[in-house]
Protein backbone atom coordinates (compact mmCIF):
# COMPACT_ATOMS: atom_id res chain seq x y z
CA UNK A 1 0.00 0.00 0.00
CA UNK A 2 1.53 3.26 -1.01
CA UNK A 3 1.55 6.11 1.31
CA UNK A 4 1.16 8.69 -1.39
CA UNK A 5 -2.08 9.33 -1.27
CA UNK A 6 -2.28 10.03 2.27
CA UNK A 7 0.48 12.32 2.17
CA UNK A 8 -0.25 14.25 -1.71
CA UNK A 9 -4.10 13.73 -1.97
CA UNK A 10 -5.82 14.18 -5.08
CA UNK A 11 -2.09 13.40 -7.08
CA UNK A 12 -3.97 13.56 -10.39
CA UNK A 13 -6.58 16.21 -9.78
CA UNK A 14 -8.30 14.45 -11.62
CA UNK A 15 -11.49 15.19 -9.11
CA UNK A 16 -12.15 18.04 -6.41
CA UNK A 17 -11.74 16.82 -3.42
CA UNK A 18 -13.20 19.49 -1.70
CA UNK A 19 -15.52 22.18 -1.35
CA UNK A 20 -15.70 25.70 -0.36
CA UNK A 21 -17.52 27.55 1.89
CA UNK A 22 -19.42 30.57 0.98
CA UNK A 23 -16.77 31.23 -1.58
CA UNK A 24 -18.24 29.07 -4.01
CA UNK A 25 -17.66 29.95 -7.68
CA UNK A 26 -15.31 32.55 -6.99
CA UNK A 27 -11.54 31.56 -8.54
CA UNK A 28 -9.08 29.92 -6.82
CA UNK A 29 -6.48 31.23 -4.24
CA UNK A 30 -2.98 29.95 -4.16
CA UNK A 31 -3.38 28.71 -0.36
CA UNK A 32 -6.81 27.09 -1.05
CA UNK A 33 -4.33 24.44 -3.19
CA UNK A 34 -1.25 24.69 -1.01
CA UNK A 35 -2.56 23.69 2.60
CA UNK A 36 -0.60 21.45 4.37
CA UNK A 37 -2.09 17.66 4.94
CA UNK A 38 -3.34 17.83 9.28
CA UNK A 39 -2.70 14.54 11.09
CA UNK A 40 -6.25 14.17 10.96
CA UNK A 41 -5.84 13.31 7.45
CA UNK A 42 -2.98 10.98 7.40
CA UNK A 43 -4.89 8.62 9.97
CA UNK A 44 -8.08 8.75 7.87
CA UNK A 45 -8.90 5.02 7.44
CA UNK A 46 -10.64 5.70 4.05
CA UNK A 47 -7.73 7.37 2.37
CA UNK A 48 -10.67 10.65 1.56
CA UNK A 49 -11.06 13.39 4.15
CA UNK A 50 -13.08 16.69 2.87
CA UNK A 51 -11.79 20.04 4.05
CA UNK A 52 -14.75 21.75 4.30
CA UNK A 53 -12.76 25.22 5.03
CA UNK A 54 -11.19 26.81 2.17
CA UNK A 55 -7.80 29.28 3.22
CA UNK A 56 -10.14 32.48 2.70
CA UNK A 57 -12.60 31.61 4.87
CA UNK A 58 -10.16 32.46 7.78
CA UNK A 59 -10.83 35.77 6.61
CA UNK A 60 -14.52 35.76 6.09
CA UNK A 61 -16.45 36.39 9.10
CA UNK A 62 -19.52 35.50 7.52
CA UNK A 63 -22.93 36.37 9.38
CA UNK A 64 -22.54 38.55 12.73
CA UNK A 65 -25.14 39.27 14.86
CA UNK A 66 -24.44 41.55 17.85
CA UNK A 67 -27.45 42.64 20.54
CA UNK A 68 -26.10 45.61 21.54
CA UNK A 69 -27.35 48.29 23.87
CA UNK A 70 -28.94 50.75 21.17
CA UNK A 71 -29.22 48.25 18.57
CA UNK A 72 -29.81 44.95 17.05
CA UNK A 73 -27.27 44.92 13.91
CA UNK A 74 -26.65 41.94 11.85
CA UNK A 75 -23.96 41.76 8.86
CA UNK A 76 -24.18 38.87 6.10
CA UNK A 77 -21.82 38.41 3.05
CA UNK A 78 -23.96 38.53 0.07
CA UNK A 79 -21.49 39.78 -2.24
CA UNK A 80 -22.97 36.69 -4.96
CA UNK A 81 -26.04 38.58 -5.77
CA UNK A 82 -26.47 41.76 -6.83
CA UNK A 83 -29.07 44.03 -5.17
CA UNK A 84 -32.27 43.38 -6.93
CA UNK A 85 -32.28 39.74 -6.13
CA UNK A 86 -31.46 40.24 -3.00
CA UNK A 87 -35.06 40.74 -0.50
CA UNK A 88 -35.19 42.40 3.22
CA UNK A 89 -38.85 41.50 4.91
CA UNK A 90 -40.53 41.74 8.25
CA UNK A 91 -42.23 38.46 8.25
CA UNK A 92 -43.41 37.74 11.61
CA UNK A 93 -44.01 39.86 15.23
CA UNK A 94 -40.26 40.18 15.91
CA UNK A 95 -39.03 38.46 12.42
CA UNK A 96 -36.96 39.17 9.57
CA UNK A 97 -36.34 37.13 6.39
CA UNK A 98 -33.61 38.08 4.21
CA UNK A 99 -33.66 36.19 1.25
CA UNK A 100 -31.74 35.91 -1.81
CA UNK A 101 -32.07 33.91 -5.26
CA UNK A 102 -30.75 34.38 -8.37
CA UNK A 103 -31.22 31.92 -11.74
CA UNK A 104 -28.11 29.38 -12.88
CA UNK A 105 -25.86 31.87 -14.45
CA UNK A 106 -22.36 30.61 -16.19
CA UNK A 107 -19.26 31.79 -14.74
CA UNK A 108 -15.51 30.16 -15.65
CA UNK A 109 -16.25 27.09 -13.04
CA UNK A 110 -19.55 26.15 -15.29
CA UNK A 111 -23.07 27.11 -14.34
CA UNK A 112 -24.15 27.76 -10.46
CA UNK A 113 -27.42 28.59 -9.28
CA UNK A 114 -27.68 30.48 -5.48
CA UNK A 115 -30.60 30.54 -3.22
CA UNK A 116 -30.18 31.24 0.49
CA UNK A 117 -32.99 32.17 3.54
CA UNK A 118 -31.78 33.67 6.49
CA UNK A 119 -34.51 34.57 9.49
CA UNK A 120 -33.89 36.50 12.84
CA UNK A 121 -36.02 36.65 15.70
CA UNK A 122 -35.21 39.70 17.15
CA UNK A 123 -36.29 40.18 20.89
CA UNK A 124 -39.25 42.23 22.28
CA UNK A 125 -37.17 45.85 23.16
CA UNK A 126 -36.30 46.49 19.34
CA UNK A 127 -38.51 48.59 17.16
CA UNK A 128 -39.60 47.02 14.24
CA UNK A 129 -41.36 49.44 12.91
CA UNK A 130 -37.75 51.19 12.24
CA UNK A 131 -35.52 48.35 10.78
CA UNK A 132 -32.93 49.77 8.24
CA UNK A 133 -31.34 47.22 5.78
CA UNK A 134 -27.92 48.38 3.73
CA UNK A 135 -25.73 47.00 1.23
CA UNK A 136 -21.71 48.22 1.16
CA UNK A 137 -19.84 48.26 -1.55
CA UNK A 138 -18.23 44.97 -0.66
CA UNK A 139 -21.03 42.99 -0.48
CA UNK A 140 -22.25 43.05 2.64
CA UNK A 141 -25.62 43.46 3.83
CA UNK A 142 -26.74 45.23 7.17
CA UNK A 143 -29.93 45.08 9.11
CA UNK A 144 -30.21 47.40 11.80
CA UNK A 145 -33.24 47.99 14.81
CA UNK A 146 -33.18 49.90 17.34
CA UNK A 147 -34.01 49.93 20.34
CA UNK A 148 -37.21 50.95 22.07
CA UNK A 149 -36.86 54.18 23.73
CA UNK A 150 -36.87 54.03 27.58
CA UNK A 151 -38.53 50.83 27.54
CA UNK A 152 -41.81 51.68 25.94
CA UNK A 153 -43.84 49.28 23.92
CA UNK A 154 -44.10 51.25 20.60
CA UNK A 155 -47.31 52.16 19.51
CA UNK A 156 -49.36 52.80 16.32
CA UNK A 157 -51.97 55.79 16.41
CA UNK A 158 -55.42 55.15 14.76
CA UNK A 159 -57.64 57.78 13.28
CA UNK A 160 -61.17 58.15 13.89
CA UNK A 161 -63.07 58.08 10.58
CA UNK A 162 -66.77 59.01 11.04
CA UNK A 163 -68.78 57.21 8.66
CA UNK A 164 -72.03 59.52 8.61
CA UNK A 165 -74.13 56.45 9.62
CA UNK A 166 -76.01 55.73 12.80
CA UNK A 167 -75.35 51.88 13.84
CA UNK A 168 -77.33 51.77 17.27
CA UNK A 169 -80.42 53.86 15.98
CA UNK A 170 -81.30 52.11 13.45
CA UNK A 171 -81.06 48.60 15.46
CA UNK A 172 -83.35 50.44 18.31
CA UNK A 173 -85.87 51.59 15.73
CA UNK A 174 -86.39 48.46 14.06
CA UNK A 175 -86.76 46.23 17.20
CA UNK A 176 -89.37 49.37 18.32
CA UNK A 177 -91.30 48.86 14.82
CA UNK A 178 -91.51 44.81 15.51
CA UNK A 179 -92.75 44.79 19.18
CA UNK A 180 -95.67 47.24 17.90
Amino acid sequence: MSLLPYLFGDVSLNRPSRLFDQHFGMALEPEDLLQPASRHFLRCPAGYMRNWRSAASGNDSGSTVNYGKDQFAANLDVQQFKPEEISVKVTGEREVTIEGKHEEKEDEHGHVYRHFIRRYVLPKNYDMGKIESKLSSDGVLSIIAPKVENGSVPHKSITVEQTGKPVKAVEEKKEAVEKK
